[in-house]
């Protein structure tokens, strides 16, 4: 009987053993499988993300966007949505880069955040620096950092364009004096009794003015006007016209109620 309930138990045993191997090897292939799984999608993601990232190239003429707290985000992108467009055949011919006091993310008028690709301190070379707004510019006019890298980067830059209210840091920055500029409509009086140096232009008449190597509009969705300006100068009336039609501007001209 003894050697009967060893048999038993041997047995149980030999059972118990195989069946924990048997769970263990299947539980393995399935994390192994869920793993190439996981890598497949994460493969599937990132060739996702990279096929539309535009590097870093520095033998191209960089653009850079100013940002802060409040930003009117139209005016950041609407200069990113002129400039990064490839050329007809595809091809990259500017970097896009946008720049604020910290690493931080900037969060705009109308609430999205944006993470800033370079900080005042490690900012590279800039061959244009776009200047937006906010609906209440006092913080920024008042920060010293902000008006001082207005004035450095002006030093390298060959164009400086301001949308909106961005007119009056230009014009606390002084790098404009003598120089026309235009506001938001409604802006201007003010704009030239802050800034007495500038020659303020007629917000409700002008829309878009240029001066030199300064330029300014109205601000909002007419950040597009001097976006598709200084492209052109920058390429040729053909490329104009090819982000003029990426961008679908026939159909808001032509739109009706």
């Amino acid at each position: 009987m003894t050697k009967f309930n060893e048999m038993t138990k041997f047995r149980v045993l030999t059972i118990m053993i195989f069946t924990t191997i048997l769970i263990s090897c299947n539980s393995e292939k399935s994390k192994n499988n869920l793993d190439k799984e996981n890598l497949n999608q994460k493969e599937i993601e990132s060739d996702t993300l990279t096929k539309h990232l535009k590097p870093f190239k520095s033998e191209l003429p960089t653009i850079g966007l100013l940002m802060y707290n409040g930003v009117l985000q139209s005016e950041v992108i609407a200069t990113s949505d002129v400039f990064a467009k490839p050329t007809e055949s595809g091809k990259q011919i500017f970097n896009v880069i946008t720049i604020a006091e910290t690493e931080k993310p900037i969060t705009t008028e109308e609430g999205i955040k944006i993470l800033p690709d370079f900080t005042f301190e490690n900012c590279p070379k800039l061959t244009a620096l776009f200047v937006p707004s906010a609906y209440d510019m006092y913080a920024q006019v008042h920060n010293e950092k902000i008006v001082n890298f207005i004035k450095e980067k002006n030093k390298e830059t060959e164009y400086v364009v301001s949308n909106c209210a961005g007119a009056q840091l230009i014009g606390k920055s002084g790098i404009a004096d003598g120089h026309k500029i235009v506001t938001w409509i409604g802006g201007g009086e003010q704009l030239q009794k802050d800034y007495p140096n500038l020659k303020v232009q007629n917000d409700s008449l002008v829309t878009f003015v240029e001066d030199g190597k300064f330029s300014s509009s109205n601000g909002n969705l007419a950040s597009y006007i001097s976006a598709l300006n200084l492209l052109e100068k920058m390429t040729s009336s053909e490329h104009k016209k090819f982000v003029e039609s990426y961008l679908y501007l026939d159909r808001i001209q032509n739109w009706k109620n």
